[in-house]
């Protein structure tokens, strides 16, 4: 919104700066960190204040979190979700339809997983909502997503699935380019919900996601970085780099309350917002198969579910002492700030593995 004040500077004076993306990103980076360090506490307090007994704890999960994690509140993902959609809609062009698609697919996703928070909190129970509805309405708003970003990418993208590495080839998906892109985001949403299990390990690989997302978002905005990087130019999805940037600052105003021991959790509210919008970033982008290199610890935890899941319907035994599979590692004796600075680690690794395929060829 504050772009169109550049009119103002028309060439020159400070105005002028708010023409520029990396300047706008910068400022919705701090204005989500204020916000977070503002708003945070006042917010768990009314979050505490209202859920009496917390966040319900699985019964089956590791005994450990019966008591150092009972009683904490949840619905943190509020605090990610105002700052980052205050910052966006102050900072980015809301002329730019790539922002809205990327940020209701956010909203979208958040009020999902704040009506299974509430419904948890409300009856003090691990069920909340069926897990059909939620995965239908995410089903719904990933094809309104897909549909979307299909209509506003250039003609010569439209479809498309674009390869790492192999920047030449170009696999038309045709029809199916609106269920793919449904699973991109569908799946990105219920991998980081997976990774939410221990305090801070979620949001750091998820703002580490999402900056290297940004800066593949700006690269493939800008005609020049894609023709020095021979990678296929995107036109205005550029201004996604500023929706990264809020996310980043009010990932990092969250964290500071959610570090070990968390004083809140960000819940389904945020877990299924900010995997929802890491999948629409990677399907505006063209992008997607990066996504899953860059957000690898992600694709993990999904993968040791589902392994865990179909090995014992088939043979009666676990792969893993528990899953996902950083439960597996807490079985196995880990600390659980062992567990998540060490994954920090490895998506970190993963996402200058990501970066990495912009140049490679």
């Amino acid at each position: 919104m504050l772009y169109w004040l550049a009119e103002i500077g028309d060439g020159g004076g400070a105005f002028n700066l708010f023409r520029y993306i990396t300047f706008r990103a910068g400022a919705a980076f701090f204005t989500a960190l204020v916000f977070g360090f503002i708003f945070g506490r006042p917010l768990i307090n009314m979050l505490r204040k209202r859920q009496k007994g917390g966040q319900p704890i699985r019964d089956d999960g590791p005994e450990s979190h019966m008591l150092t994690k009972a009683g904490t509140p949840t619905m943190g993902g509020l605090l990610i979700l105002s700052a980052l959609a205050l910052s966006t809609l102050l900072w980015a062009r809301l002329d730019n339809p790539y922002v809205w698609i990327v940020l209701l697919v956010t909203v979208g996703f958040g009020l999902i997983g704040f009506a299974d928070d509430y419904a948890k909190v409300s009856k003090q129970n691990t069920k909340g909502v069926s897990g059909k509805v939620r995965f239908g309405l995410g089903l719904l708003i990933a094809a309104c997503a897909g549909t979307a970003a299909a209509w506003f990418h250039p003609v010569e993208l439209t479809g498309q699935l674009a390869l790492p590495v192999f920047k030449d080839v170009l696999l038309n998906l045709g029809i199916f380019f609106v269920p793919f892109s449904m699973v991109v985001i569908v799946g990105a949403a219920n991998a980081v919900n997976l990774t939410d299990g221990l305090d801070g390990l979620a949001i750091m690989p998820v703002m580490i996601a999402a900056g290297t997302l940004g800066v593949i978002a700006y690269a493939v905005g800008r005609v020049d970085f894609t023709e020095y990087l021979d990678v296929h130019y995107v036109p205005g999805s550029g201004e996604l780099l500023i929706f990264c940037a809020g996310l980043i600052g009010g990932g990092l105003g969250f964290l500071w309350y959610n570090a070990p021991p968390a004083a809140v959790f960000m819940g389904d509210t945020g877990s299924l917002a900010l995997g929802g919008a890491l999948g629409a970033i990677a399907v505006v982008t063209k992008h997607e198969l990066v996504l899953a290199i860059v957000g690898g610890i992600f694709v993990a935890e999904a993968l040791s579910v589902i392994i865990q899941v179909l090995y014992f319907k088939r043979t009666g035994k676990r792969v893993f002492l528990m899953a996902p599979v950083h439960h597996h590692f807490e079985k196995r004796g880990w600390a659980e700030p062992q567990i998540v600075i060490r994954f920090w680690i490895i998506s970190l690794i993963l996402a200058l593995i990501g970066l990495a395929t912009l140049k490679i060829r």
